[in-house]
């Protein structure tokens, strides 16, 4: 019998909690250390992936995610041993996806040819601005000039190359963006994500905020003219959006998120790792420790990071399904939308197709154009009572 998770497939989650600094947009589980025990810390990835194979014992693997946190701060040896473990532990697709995300850095840069040999197929780099007073602003520790030496480096490396931008940072404007985007683009090798800057609580900028001292972010009108603008140049330009936030040459769309946003099964491994598991027919949200040290000692002494599996109703599944597959430009298939128990919504769908914001297409629901910039009202609006 087939189960839900099957339709989107499964992959392996990695997060490496660690990086150099802390940067003041950030609400990630990350954390600065001055030295970290990468013998110490190999074991307890080994050993976390001998205890989630054994609950999925046979699935076949369609990708693997380094995140972070740093990624690239890992040593290449200890990137070699995780893979060793994950190809005797799953089958793998033959063309599974195995992604590290990477700071562009010298240093970092150093390591791209020790992970290939790993196993990394593909890299994704945090560059977000390719312009310096902003990189200082975002708390970055690299320049434009070392951002570029270093995608150089990657794409030399590795046929598939990504980076992620942030946009509506302060002082910026609609022109700036523009421009700084045809750049971007010019650049590019098949992929990349293009973040609106949000301002979160319990980040350095979201304090800042608070009191008042964050200046020059673009109001309302000035994000949605870049948002709007970033769709119209990067599909003239041959990277049309394939989900909110990110875009790819046809063929080259990120497969690792693909799973999350097709609601399919992915184990979470590391320090705040989060998954969504699904153990004899039933879906679980799994959690795992946030504070490094815990999470470690844990894995040492218990044999098992992980601190929550939830058994998530079928309402949570329901609501979960949409959540993430109307982030897609394909959106949802009405066939498991029905099968899920979203029939009793059939109201609101046709509320929201009246006033042009969904839509019935060969047989899938999706976000219209006019959707999309106020996607999260769409999704309140689809999932009310």
């Amino acid at each position: 019998m087939t189960e839900d998770w099957q339709n989107g497939g499964f992959g392996l989650y990695i997060h490496w909690p660690f990086c150099q600094s802390k940067c003041p947009y950030c609400d990630f589980n990350s954390h600065v250390a001055a030295t970290i025990d990468q013998d110490r810390w190999g074991p307890a990835y080994l050993s976390e992936i001998d205890r989630v194979a054994a609950q999925t014992k046979g699935r076949i693997l369609r990708s693997v995610f380094f995140g972070g946190g740093t990624p690239s701060l890992m040593s290449p040896d200890l990137v070699h041993a995780i893979l060793d473990r994950v190809r005797a532990s799953w089958p793998m697709s033959n063309s599974a996806e195995i992604t590290l995300e990477a700071n562009p850095t010298s240093v970092e840069a150093g390591r791209f040819v020790g992970y290939r040999d790993a196993g990394v197929n593909r890299i994704s780099m945090g560059i977000q601005s390719l312009n310096d007073d902003d990189l200082r602003r975002l708390g970055r520790l690299h320049s434009v000039k070392e951002a570029l030496a270093a995608f150089d480096v990657a794409r030399t490396v590795f046929d598939r190359v990504s980076f992620d931008l942030i946009y509506a940072r302060q002082d910026q404007t609609v022109a700036d963006w523009a421009a700084e985007l045809r750049f971007a683009l010019s650049l590019a090798v098949d992929h990349l994500s293009l973040y609106q800057l949000t301002i979160e609580e319990g980040t350095a900028f979201g304090d800042r905020y608070a009191v008042g001292k964050l200046r020059g972010l673009p109001d309302e009108d000035s994000a949605a003219d870049m948002y709007d603008l970033t769709q119209t140049i990067t599909e003239e330009l041959g990277f049309p959006s394939y989900e909110v936030s990110n875009h790819a040459r046809v063929g080259s769309e990120s497969q690792h998120n693909l799973i999350y946003w097709r609601y399919g099964d992915y184990v979470g491994i590391g320090p705040g790792a989060h998954g969504r598991v699904t153990v004899n027919g039933i879906r679980h949200a799994t959690e795992t420790y946030r504070m490094p040290q815990a999470w470690l000692e844990s894995v040492e002494k218990v044999g098992s990071g992980q601190s929550v599996m939830d058994r998530l109703s079928n309402s949570d599944e329901l609501s979960e399904f949409l959540l993430m597959g109307l982030r897609l430009n394909e959106g949802v298939d009405l066939t498991r939308f029905d099968t899920l128990g979203g029939s009793h919504l059939t109201h609101n769908v046709n509320r929201m197709i009246d006033q042009g914001f969904v839509a019935k297409e060969n047989g899938r629901l999706l976000v219209t154009r006019d959707g999309r910039p106020i996607l999260n009202a769409v999704l309140r609006e689809l999932l009310a009572d």
